[in-house]
């Protein structure tokens, strides 16, 4: 098992045979809308499964929470311009609290290397 972008609280990335698992990842400006704080959420993950060695192609599962399930269409919007057509992964989409005023999305996926 290989434990990548570790702080003291958590690892961002965790390696274990060939599946990877990623952190939940939040965008960093909470300021901006849905549809931005998802594509800037999506950017991080495809950083980190560069990182993991893989990609978006072959991620396996993705669980979506968001903050106002009004503001699916927005987020999906984002999504589908992001995922890869031929290949998506199985997707969960739950409308939760945050702790934090502002964010809107977080997203895990897990993905295979």
């Amino acid at each position: 098992m290989e434990k990548l972008n570790q702080s003291n609280r958590m690892s961002q990335i965790v390696i274990h045979g060939d599946t990877i698992y990623l952190a939940g990842q939040i965008p960093d400006d909470t300021t901006q809308d849905m549809k931005t704080q998802t594509q800037s959420v999506l950017s991080k993950i495809d950083a980190l499964l560069a990182t993991a060695g893989s990609d978006k192609s072959k991620a396996l599962m993705a669980t979506i929470y968001i903050s106002d399930k009004s503001q699916v269409a927005a987020m999906n919007e984002a999504w589908d311009a992001w995922v890869t057509p031929d290949s998506p992964p199985a997707r969960a989409c739950v409308e939760a609290q945050f702790p934090r005023e502002g964010l809107l999305v977080e997203i895990i996926i897990t993905a295979a290397k």
